[in-house]
This record gives C-alpha cells, sequence and structure tokens, in this order.
C-alpha cells in the first residue's frame, strides 16, 4: 500500500482491486486497514468497495458484520445497489432464514432499488430451503407484477422441491406453466426430473424421458444416463442397465469412469463376475482412469466374496497409484479379514494403515473388536475396548453395542453346546 502512495495519489479503483485481492488471499483485517486508509485520505469508498467487503464478509458467515457494514454505507451517503442487498438476501437466507431476506427485500424495495432475477430466485430457493414450496409457487406467479419474468432458474428450483416432496401433480403443471410462459426446459430440468423418477421408482418412465428427450433433439448427457444406469443396478435390473450401457456409443454420448462404476458394482452384486471384471479391463482398454470409487467398489466387491487376498492385492495397488488407499479402503478390508476369522492380518492392516498416514477411524476399532470376539479372542477383544474408552476413542454408544456383541457370542456359544450335547 505504501509502495501505491508513494508513487501518486491511489483512486478508488486502486484502492479496490487491493481491498479485493486481500479478500481473496483471506486477509480479512488487511482489507479492512486499506478500506480504513481510504477514508483517512479523503478517497471515499464507493458502492463497488463496499460490496467487496460485504460479500467477502458474507461468505465467511460475518452476516452481522456485513449488516454493519451496510448501516456504515448508509452513513456516508453512499448509496446500496441490488448486488449489495442481493448478497446481503443470501447470507440472511444461510444464517437466520427467510423472515430476514423477506425484510430485506421490502427494505430494498423502499430505498427505490428494482430486485432483479438474480434476487428473486435466491428467494424462491430460499423458502424451498424451509419448505415453504406452496409460498415460493405464489411468489414466483406474483414476479410479473414486480416488474420480473420467472427465468429456468426459477422454475428449476420450484421444480426440485415439489418433486422431492412427491408431488408429482404440482411438477406436472409448473412444467407446463414452464412451456406455456415459452420457457425452454434446460439440462438442470432433465436431470431434476429423471433423478426424481429414478428416486421414487418410475424407472419405465425415466427410460420413456430419455427417449422423449431424444425424439425432441435434446440429448441427454452423461449424467442423465448415468443416473438411470444406477437405478437400474439398484433394483437389480443389471441386465438391463448393460442393455443401456451398450447402446451409449450409438447414442454419442460416451461412458465415463461413474458409468462404468456403477456396472462393474451392479454386475457383481447380480451374480456376474466375469462381466464385471471384463468392464475394468474394458475400462482399461480405453484409457479411462479408474478413481476411488472403483478401487473402494473392487475391493468391496471382492470381499464380500471372500477373496480377501485380491483385495489386499488392490490396496497395495492403490498405493501405487494416484488415488491412496482411504479409511473406507482399509475399513472393508479389515471387515473382510475378520469375517473370515483372520485376526492377526487385519492386525497387520491396521498397522499399515497407521504407517500410510491414514487415521484410524472409531469404525475400524468397532470392526476389529467385533472381529476379535467372534474369532473366539474375547477377552483380548474387551481388553481392547476397554483401553479404547479410556483413550476416548470408543464413545459410550459403541461400548454399548459391543457389549451387545459379547453377550450374542455368548448366546450363541451357550445354543452351540446344548446342543452338541443332545
Amino acid at each position: 500500500m505504501e509502495i501505491l502512495e508513494d508513487n501518486g495519489d491511489p483512486d478508488v479503483f486502486a484502492y479496490n482491486a487491493m481491498i479485493s485481492g486481500f479478500c481473496k488471499m483471506n486477509m480479512m483485517e488487511f482489507a479492512s486497514k486499506v478500506f480504513d486508509r481510504m477514508r483517512s485520505r479523503s478517497c471515499l469508498p464507493d458502492v463497488i468497495s463496499y460490496n467487496i467487503l460485504i460479500g467477502s464478509l458474507c461468505s465467511r458467515g460475518k452476516l452481522g458484520l456485513a449488516l454493519k457494514l451496510l448501516d456504515q454505507l448508509l452513513e456516508d451517503n453512499c448509496h446500496p445497489s441490488v448486488i449489495t442487498y442481493t448478497i446481503l438476501i443470501e447470507a440472511t437466507i444461510v444464517e437466520s432464514g427467510i423472515i430476514g431476506a423477506m425484510k430485506l427485500l421490502d427494505e430494498m424495495s423502499l430505498r427505490g432499488l428494482s430486485p432483479d432475477m438474480y434476487t428473486y430466485n435466491a428467494i424462491i430457493k430460499g423458502m424451498c430451503k424451509e419448505s415453504m414450496v406452496d409460498q415460493a409457487f405464489e411468489f414466483l406467479k406474483s414476479l410479473p407484477t414486480r416488474g420480473c419474468e420467472p427465468d429456468v432458474i426459477s422454475y428449476n428450483t420450484l421444480l426440485r422441491a415439489f418433486l422431492n416432496l412427491g408431488r408429482w401433480k404440482d411438477g406436472e403443471r409448473l412444467v407446463g406453466e414452464m412451456i406455456e410462459r415459452g420457457c425452454e426446459l434446460n439440462v438442470v430440468t432433465h436431470s431434476i426430473l429423471i433423478n426424481s423418477l429414478c428416486h421414487d421408482g418410475k424407472l419405465e418412465l425415466a427410460i420413456e424421458f430419455l427417449d422423449y428427450m431424444l425424439s425432441n433433439g435434446c440429448a441427454p448427457d452423461i449424467v442423465n444416463y448415468n443416473t438411470i444406469l444406477a437405478a437400474l443396478c439398484k433394483c437389480g435390473k443389471a441386465d438391463g442397465a448393460l442393455e443401456m450401457f451398450k447402446k451409449l456409443s450409438t447414442t454419442g454420448c460416451s461412458p465415463n469412469t461413474s458409468s462404468y462404476n456403477t456396472m462393474i458394482g451392479g454386475l457383481w452384486f447380480s451374480g456376474e463376475r466375469a462381466l464385471a471384471l471384463g468392464m475394468v479391463s474394458e475400462m482399461l482398454e480405453k484409457g479411462i482412469e479408474p478413481d476411488e470409487i472403483t478401487y473402494n467398489s473392487l475391493i468391496s466387491c471382492l470381499c464380500r466374496d471372500g477373496m480377501v487376498d485380491e483385495a489386499i492385492g488392490l490396496l497395495g495397488d492403490m498405493e501405487f497409484s494416484m488415488f491412496k488407499p482411504t479409511v473406507i479402503s482399509y475399513n472393508t478390508v479389515i471387515l473382510g479379514l475378520c469375517k473370515a476369522h483372520r485376526i492377526d492380518m487385519a492386525i497387520d492392516v491396521l498397522a499399515k494403515m497407521v504407517e500410510e498416514g491414514c487415521r484410524p477411524n472409531e469404525t475400524t476399532y468397532i470392526l476389529l473388536t467385533e472381529g476379535m470376539a467372534y474369532a473366539g479372542w474375547k477377552s483380548k477383544a474387551m481388553e481392547l475396548a476397554n483401553a479404547l474408552v479410556a483413550k476416548d476413542i470408543f464413545s459410550r454408544d459403541s461400548f454399548k453395542r459391543l457389549n451387545k456383541t459379547f453377550s450374542m457370542i455368548n448366546v450363541y456359544k451357550d445354543k452351540t453346546l446344548s446342543e452338541s450335547t443332545r
């Protein structure tokens, strides 16, 4: 700042650039000092100066300070802009709710400012967030009288809210109104409809909607296809998913890593292990890089089928890839080993996990403790559980769960013993 001032009198644009730079670097204290320096040098901050600081404060959850800055702006006879109020309205919705935001909207109008669609969409989103969907619909319908026409963002926000509540008739009515008003459905609209249809188990309708999109010259994207592939696999219809997957290349929409991840898991769990492994080979042949989900999905599949050694091998492959094993990766292998009563190996995997800098979580220790107990190491399991509680690693709820586990093991042993003596 001194260098800037030594080379002449900086104007408001230069100061604003400095304030913005400090805010972007998360150096709010320096940004405030530059702001105060402006005032001391009789270079009054303009609305942009205030907006930069207000926006930065709001993005950091400091709405109270941002509102105080608005008061200072008004005291300086600087006129707030639509952007000023829109920033504050969005932050108010997040921190205190729609009622406070509506008060700011009214204040905005009293100052002669005309909200734009960005402002109104923030209000609609805030209402939907608080499940005030009917009020949001009425507000949307009132927009023409406020001098604005609802846009595709307004409709999409409300459509998502209706469908999340299962209000399909209202959703259909809203889409009809969109079309009637000449508001073209976009890729987000299509995604909302497909996601909701799949979520509600209306798979046939979701597939029909894909065909409708294609026949109307609106090509579905890979996200749309992946949503339906995942829904089909989840419903045990991996064969249907495979049929759709094979047709992807003919639609001009190439499968991505997520598509392959879905198919690998879906085919494996439907018993088509060879096809699932074939998908892995195909993926690599096409140069599509596996991600963390690919590895974790395969590790889970292998452990589920008792192929724990292969899963451990894959864990080793991960360590040399760009995707390091996560706590989920290690926990899955530890669970697989515990189910096979290979406790020594499970302890070795835990040690490797710590060595690689992956911090075990509570689930890790629960899996190991229960595994030890089921494998007949009950006294050692109890020792471990007590030690972990003493170190605040186990919560009381987890300890209660383990006590139930130990009780079940005793019942099972008693039952087995009584049956063997008959």
